[in-house]
């Protein structure tokens, strides 16, 4: 496990906080702002995935 992996998944996780508590307020802005850090933390482990995928083929 890497570190865009790692730092990914915590984007995730804290995306979907930030939303939910936006919702439990409503407040739409923060909502849209935890789905953006949803997306951002996902597509930063896709890239530490990736990165693993190539350092293993590497090997």
């Amino acid at each position: 496990m890497n570190q865009d992996q790692v730092n990914g998944k915590l984007k995730d996780i804290g995306g979907k906080i930030q939303e939910e508590a936006a919702k439990i307020v409503g407040n739409p802005t923060q909502q849209v702002k935890g789905l953006e850090k949803q997306v951002e933390g996902k597509t930063q482990e896709k890239i530490g995935d990736l990165k693993e995928a190539i350092k293993d083929a590497a090997k």
